[in-house]
């Protein structure tokens, strides 16, 4: 039953103080880019109260192939560039659809 099995990726990126702006002025597009892609079931990157600089992640795809597709997209991304070297802490799970 491997095709009937949703992407789930949870964690967190921990943004230095000089890079805070420039990432969260790329987030709204960054956002709405991931969410219009197909197989997209949810995506949301918020701040983490009371820890500077941390966002926590939470995406869910339909299907591995979905998932894969973003992060296919997101290599040449303006958010990969404003992003780039900044490490994340994710885990990627599959689950049942």
């Amino acid at each position: 039953m491997r095709d009937r099995m949703q992407i789930v990726l949870t964690g967190h990126m921990d943004v230095p103080p000089d890079r805070i702006d420039a990432v969260m002025a790329a987030l709204p597009d960054h956002i709405a880019l991931t969410r219009a892609e197909p197989g997209c079931l949810s995506f949301e990157v918020k701040p983490a109260p009371g820890l500077p600089g941390r966002l926590v992640v939470s995406e869910r795809f339909q299907s591995r192939a979905d998932f894969e597709a973003h992060q296919a997209r997101i290599k040449g991304s303006h958010w990969a560039a404003v992003t780039r070297g900044i490490a994340r802490h994710y885990k990627v799970s599959e689950v049942p659809a």
